[in-house]
């Protein structure tokens, strides 16, 4: 089994490709959606900007930011569900899409043929609105939380370069997350990726506290926020050693053989080595540590496959270039 670990660990800038790497340009913002104005204002240095302490501030930047850079009219999330950070979201899809050339001879694979299967697309529907917009891929997003699913239905179904490019599923349970997508061949030939694995720490809404990270600290107060900080890898590692190695790592050989890379983000560096030998354990060919950066916040991205690269470049030839 290989192991790399590509890209500078303490970069701190975004992935090249991302559309937001340089500053927020709020004039232009507020000029497409003017209903961000009222929360633009010069922050405690000076700097033209939103307060990201209000769940309402970053929730119409959102707004603004999707509708200005990926075309989205319509966008909404229910009160208290995770507003996710957009900018940071993006790379995650670039590092994504980095990770597909290595097995098409450098090349970017793009358009409809590029399947993912988005576990716990959650209620912003964020992924698959970027992975679409920017690289025309379609998108299966499974969530077991009923308001996140409607609220995305809502989303798919309010903008049309959706409509026909993203599906979602109703995950009825939380366990053995393949199951529902594995049951005929066409499906099984479909999903070349599954990103956004919610029990690392991506994806669903319902998977996450409901507020900012903000407004949570301030409502449980530091001493609650404390015990949740400490709680979260035990549950994670856990998690880990057990049920991700037997359901989730794609060991079942139906989930190596039509799925060609999983991945998940984690935010802790703690989670990392139990990860790591799970997936040893599952005789994963190659896992792939990328680290991704939002100023000062870094964030990583975890990626294993079962195919060695003569298989992977197989997998591109029969399923990315040939029309369905």
């Amino acid at each position: 089994m290989e192991h790399k670990k590509t890209f500078p660990q303490q970069k701190l800038r975004l992935h090249p490709r991302n559309r937001h790497r340089t500053r927020y340009d709020f004039e232009a913002l507020t000029a497409r959606c003017p209903a961000l104005a009222p929360f633009v204002k010069p922050n405690a240095w000076g700097d033209i900007s939103v307060d990201f302490a209000d769940p309402a501030a970053v929730k119409m930047l959102n707004k603004a930011l999707l509708l200005q850079y990926y075309g989205i009219e319509y966008w909404d999330i229910p009160a208290h569900y995770l507003c996710p950070p957009i900018p940071g979201r993006a790379d995650y899809l670039h590092y994504l899409a980095d990770l597909l050339a290595d097995g098409n001879g450098g090349v970017i694979p793009r358009g409809k043929n590029i399947a993912i299967l988005d576990i716990g697309v959650g209620a912003s529907c964020i992924y698959p609105i970027i992975g679409q917009h920017d690289y025309g891929w379609r998108f299966t997003g499974s969530e077991n939380d009923l308001i996140s699913l409607n609220s995305a239905k809502m989303l798919v179904e309010m903008n049309p370069t959706l409509r026909n490019r993203v599906r979602l599923r109703h995950q009825k349970t939380s366990r053995r997350y393949f199951r529902q997508y594995y049951r005929h061949r066409r499906t099984l030939r479909r999903h070349a990726v599954q990103p956004a694995v919610s029990w690392f720490g991506g994806g669903s809404a319902s998977q996450h506290p409901p507020e900012t990270a903000q407004a949570r600290q301030r409502r449980v107060g530091a001493d609650a926020g404390a015990k949740l900080r400490r709680e979260k890898p035990r549950t994670v590692v856990r998690r880990g050693r057990s049920g991700f190695r037997r359901q989730n790592s794609g060991g079942k050989r139906r989930q190596r053989e039509n799925c060609l890379w999983f991945t998940s983000l984690i935010s802790k560096l703690t989670t990392l080595p139990p990860l790591q030998e799970a997936l040893k354990r599952a005789d994963a060919y190659d896992v792939r540590i990328i680290d991704m950066a939002q100023g000062q916040k870094i964030s990583r991205l975890i990626a294993w496959t079962f195919h060695n690269a003569e298989q992977q470049a197989d997998w591109a030839a029969e399923r990315w270039h040939n029309p369905e």
